[in-house]
């Protein structure tokens, strides 16, 4: 590459960066007059009570919403199925069963005996279950 060449490439990005602050700046600008102006809440509207009906989609809000019972459904079961998951996720197999991970796999029954209630010796060599 020749000197030139360089430092057309050094000088295009600066252009570039300086022609795309132009064109938002100008729509920026242009779009200013067309927004409405703001119109804010009635003075005598509860907010929080008209956004809880909104929410569950009851008529007797007195701001006027759309409703956001479909959505608040939607979400309900996907944290449902999230929550079903997280917990099926959280147990573990044991010989082709499942185990729940609350319970600490269960103690052994070793001559009778349940295994928390024999001497150190023979609990040296027992598996109860969980990670190593």
């Amino acid at each position: 590459m020749s000197d030139s060449e360089e430092s057309a490439v050094a000088i295009n990005p600066g252009a570039a960066a300086v022609a795309l602050f132009g064109i938002l700046a100008g729509v920026i600008l242009g779009a200013s007059g067309a927004f409405p102006t703001p119109a804010g809440f009635p003075a005598d509207a509860a907010i929080v009570t008209n956004i809880g009906y909104a929410l569950f989609d009851i008529n007797i809000r007195s701001i006027p919403t759309e409703g956001f019972l479909a959505a608040f459904l939607i979400i309900a079961i996907a944290l449902d199925v999230a929550l079903d998951s997280a917990v099926y996720l959280a147990k573990r197999e044991d010989n082709g069963t499942i185990i729940s991970a609350l319970t600490g796999g269960g103690n052994e029954v070793i001559e009778g005996e349940v295994a928390g209630t024999v001497d150190d010796e023979t609990e040296a060599g027992l598996d109860h279950g969980g990670d190593d």
